[in-house]
């Protein structure tokens, strides 16, 4: 591996976002979280109940430390 090449492929480069996350067509709006109602990375055609980076690290945080 050359030093000047990424390790890593950013997002950018996949053409998805991270998490999997949908992206959005060009001018479609992003849906909104349904905890504290800010935009997801998500467009808002996707079906399903989308949360925001903030409140998908809260509940991943909940889910690792219920014993």
């Amino acid at each position: 591996m050359d030093e000047h090449e990424p390790y890593c492929e950013t997002p950018a480069d996949s053409g998805t976002a991270a998490g999997g996350a949908a992206d959005a067509a060009p001018g479609e709006e992003f849906a909104e979280c349904v905890l504290c109602r800010e935009p997801t990375e998500y467009p808002a055609s996707v079906k399903g109940a989308p949360l925001c980076p903030v409140c998908e690290w809260r509940e991943a945080e909940k889910s690792a430390c219920s014993g």
